[in-house]
C-alpha cells in the first residue's frame, strides 16, 4: 500500500473518531476535530493543488457526510459574484472525499458527469453538503467488490453565507476497486 493510502486511512480513522460538534469548551476534542480537518485539507491540497489555490476546504467530515466551502475571495467573476468554475470545484471534490474516507483508499473515485443549475449569483462564500447512507455505502462496496467498479450519484444544494440556495449540482461518479481481478470460473 502506498504511503498516501496509509495517510488517507489513518486520517479517516482520526476524523471519524472526533466530535464534529466539539468547541473550545472542550479544548482537546476541539483540537482533535480541527487537526483532523486540517489533515484532510492538506491531503486534498497535495492531491489537487488547484483546490487549495482556489480556497476550497472541507469544513465537516464524518462517516457518510461532508460539508465543503469555497471562498469568494480570489474566485470572483467579471461582475463580482462567485465564478462558475468555483461552484463546480466545491460541488465536485466532496464526492471524492466521501469515497476515499467512507470506502477507503483502495477505491478510486472518477467523476463521469456533472451538471450545475445556477439559481442566483452568490456574493459570498458558498457551501455544499453531501451524504451517503450506510446502506448506500454498503451497496457501492458490494458492487465494486463484485465487479471492480460501482456507480453512485450525489445531488447537492449550494448555499451562500446568508443561506440563499444559489445552485444545484448532480454528479455521477464511478468507483474503481484497485487491484480487482475477475475470478476465473
Amino acid at each position: 500500500m502506498a504511503l498516501i493510502d496509509t495517510i488517507i486511512g489513518a486520517t479517516g480513522q482520526w476524523v471519524s473518531k472526533s466530535d464534529a460538534e466539539a468547541t473550545l469548551a472542550n479544548p482537546l476534542a476541539w483540537l482533535r476535530k480541527t487537526s483532523g480537518y486540517a489533515a484532510v485539507n492538506r491531503i486534498i491540497g497535495l492531491s489537487i493543488p488547484f483546490a487549495t489555490r482556489n480556497r476550497f476546504s472541507v469544513e465537516a467530515l464524518r462517516p457518510g457526510y461532508v460539508r465543503a466551502r469555497i471562498k469568494l475571495k480570489g474566485n470572483k467573476n467579471h461582475f463580482g459574484s462567485l465564478y462558475a468554475g468555483a461552484y463546480f470545484l466545491v460541488a465536485e471534490i466532496p464526492g471524492g472525499v466521501l469515497t476515499l474516507f467512507d470506502l477507503g483508499p483502495r477505491y478510486t473515485p472518477i467523476l463521469k458527469e456533472m451538471t450545475l443549475q445556477f439559481l442566483q449569483p452568490a456574493n459570498s462564500d458558498v457551501t455544499v453538503e453531501f451524504s451517503l447512507t450506510p446502506d448506500e455505502v454498503a451497496a457501492i462496496l458490494k458492487e465494486a467488490d463484485a465487479s471492480g467498479r460501482a456507480k453512485f450519484t450525489l445531488e447537492g444544494q449550494l448555499h451562500d453565507d446568508e443561506g440563499n440556495h444559489v445552485a444545484n449540482s448532480i454528479a455521477h461518479y464511478r468507483v474503481r476497486k484497485q487491484g480487482f481481478q475477475e475470478s476465473a470460473d
